[in-house]
Order: structure tokens, then sequence, then C-alpha cells
């Protein structure tokens, strides 16, 4: 049986972006809303049956005899919920939360951490005292 001699294919590598190319790809991703769709599939499933009432509420307040009440509630709301709040709840819905795997990593971490740097300072604190002993008693 003759062998064939096997073909090498030449590796094509791929050039890294350039910081333009990133900054322009960085500017149309601004465009684009934040992916929240596990906050949104929440938010459905909590207020999933008050929907159609907010839509009648909406449709009721866009006739014309009912506007005026429509401003004074919204105006009622702005005073009862301060834009403090408002713009939390804003800024909540853009959080991204991390899964259950990443979780546990974290908080293995900072247990590890919160370990180790109770010890190295209680590990200064007998030094220290120590040395002070020895001090205090010459």
């Amino acid at each position: 049986m003759a062998e064939q001699p096997s073909k090498r294919t030449k590796r094509r590598v791929k050039n890294p972006e350039t910081f333009r190319e990133r900054a322009i790809k960085v500017s149309r991703e601004a465009g684009r809303p934040k992916r929240t769709a596990r906050l949104r599939r929440k938010a459905v499933k909590t207020t999933g049956p008050l929907k159609p009432v907010g839509r009648g509420l909406k449709k009721l307040f866009a006739l014309k005899p009912f506007r005026a009440l429509g401003r004074i509630l919204k105006l009622i709301g702005k005073v009862v919920f301060p834009a403090y709040f408002r713009n939390s709840w804003r800024e909540l819905k853009l959080v991204t939360w991390p899964g259950w795997k990443e979780s546990r990593r974290l908080t293995f971490a900072v247990i590890i951490f919160a370990v180790v740097f109770g010890a190295s300072v209680a590990l200064l604190d007998y030094g220290l005292d120590k040395a002070f002993k020895v001090l205090l008693k010459v």
C-alpha cells in the first residue's frame, strides 16, 4: 500500500480587530436595547394579569372626557413616586443577574478572602500584642 503524502493546509489566522473597528461596533450596538429578556419574563409573570387593566385604563384616559383625570393621576404618581424611585426602577430593569454557578463561585471567593484576611489580621494582632508586652516589661 502506497501512503499518500498528507497535504498540509495553510492555517489562516484571523486578524484581530483594530481599535477603530471595535469603536464602530460598539457605536452600532449602543443603539440597540439591552438584553433583558429574563427580567421581562419575570415582569410578565408578575404583572401579566394586570396588563389588560393597564391597557384598558390607557384607552380610557385617551378619551376626551377623561384626559384631565389622566393628567391629574399622572401628576399624583410623580409626587407619590419621586424621580429617585422611578430612576431606580429603570436602572433595576437593566441589571443582569448572575447564574447559579457564577453566584456559587463568587460566594466561595468572598468566603475565602474573608477567612484569609481575618487570619492575617489575627496574626498581625497577636504579633503586635507580643511585641508591645515585651517593650512594656523593659
